[in-house]
């Protein structure tokens, strides 16, 4: 008998992943997570539901997104062949935009007239507020000061789209005091109010609920690579702050024991700096967000403020799922610094006329190491989960360019 997990069967009935997840957050929040997840669990199996939401992903984002061979990148990387699934090129330009569309529903199901969300690059901010836009909902989105200094382009079209966007100063005014903050509003407001969370993270059900609204790209993903070769892919390469577009790509595959997965964290100044967002390679387990999970904290449980030149990856914790496949060696997870990641960016915007988002430039700089490992009949498919263009301005300004 194979010593496999069953990975289907994770989270468990409490919303456990092995030794992480659950649900710690206060007596206030227990009755609306827990109507939330009987309302989830009674749509998950509803074909009905499931129709509509693939229907929105094809008319209204645009999927199925397409995975692209990057040709004249592999040539020059002299190994396998590297596949891009281009998950910047759905509607507002990240792959944030299928867990949003799923939620919307959600709270379209449960009667809720009033979003929040959270946002550090910015881009659950927009696909959060393109939904509510299209439903006619109230929307507000918290995002650190910090984020909303480096982000502008996104910033502005969040407003243009109607919603109103709330700067946080408290902390490091990043993505986690954001989601501090968009917890607060929730406590106080939970009865007319939705909270869509942008990650993997938070407490039970939005781990597995994001997860199940993200795993369209690894379905995508194995269908297109099984129709274009013949046959599975080698490698998976995604990069992971909270880790949505990772386990999206990932799940799909995980009893599939021949394909290797690595998530990529942000290294920023590198691991041995302490200036970097990397939990899985130097954290330990803890509680935040209402999850028990790795995060970067100090000996007294205090959480250690980080950094990355990416806004999106700048976090202190991980996704449950992806703590607990590290925990049993399912998936490896390995970092690359900001300036690896800036090269990335320009290499690829260079040889293949796409310009990557910051995040995803850490999941291309991890596969051009990868890639001249593996022989040419091996290949890589890596998730782009973002475009470029929310980052030309962070860019611009490590030139010394201003607009």
């Amino acid at each position: 008998m194979s010593d496999r997990p069953d990975y289907a069967a994770f989270p468990d009935a409490r919303g456990h992943f092995g030794a992480f997840g659950g649900r710690f957050v206060s007596e206030t929040l227990m009755a609306a997570l827990e109507d939330l997840e009987q309302t989830y669990r009674a749509l998950r199996d509803d074909p009905a539901f499931w129709a509509e939401f693939d229907q929105d992903l094809a008319q209204y984002v645009g999927r199925p997104s397409p995975l692209y061979l990057a040709e004249r990148w592999s040539r020059e990387l002299g190994g396998a062949q590297v596949f891009f699934k281009r998950e910047d090129l759905n509607h507002t330009g990240s792959h944030k935009v299928n867990n949003t569309i799923g939620q919307a529903l959600l709270a379209k199901r449960m009667g809720k007239r009033r979003i929040i969300a959270e946002t550090g690059a910015g881009q659950h901010g927009v696909a959060t507020a393109t939904v509510a836009a299209r439903l006619g909902l109230e929307c507000q989105v918290y995002m650190g000061a910090e984020d909303v200094a480096r982000q502008k382009l996104n910033v502005y079209r969040m407003h243009l789209l109607g919603a109103e966007v709330i700067p946080v100063h408290a902390g490091s005014a990043t993505l986690k005091d954001a989601m501090n903050e968009a917890m607060r509003d929730w406590v106080t407001n939970v009865d007319r109010t939705f909270y869509i969370i942008g990650t993997v993270a938070g407490p039970h059900p939005y781990p597995m609920m994001v997860r199940d609204f993200q795993r369209v790209i690894g379905r995508e993903a194995r269908a297109q690579h099984l129709a274009q070769t013949g046959k599975l892919p080698d490698a998976l390469v995604a990069c992971v702050g909270g880790g949505s577009n990772a386990i999206g790509l990932f799940h799909p595959f995980l009893d599939d024991d021949g394909v290797a997965m690595y998530g990529v964290e942000a290294g920023g100044h590198g691991i041995d700096t302490g200036r970097h967002a990397a939990p899985i390679a130097a954290g330990r387990p803890g509680v935040l967000h209402g999850n028990r999970t790795f995060l970067m904290e100090t000996d007294d449980g205090q959480i250690i403020e980080t950094h990355s030149v990416s806004a999106g990856l700048d976090y202190p914790g991980v996704g449950p799922e992806h703590a607990w496949l590290s925990s049993v060696g399912r998936a490896q997870y390995v970092n690359i610094t900001d300036d690896e990641a800036l090269a990335a960016f320009r290499e690829l915007t260079l040889v293949e006329g796409i310009m990557p988002a910051l995040e995803s430039s850490h999941a291309v700089a991890y596969a051009k190491k990868l890639a001249p490992t593996l022989s040419p009949e091996q290949s890589i498919i890596v998730n782009l989960s973002g475009r470029g263009d929310k980052d030309i301005h962070t860019v611009a300004a490590i030139d010394g360019i201003e607009f």
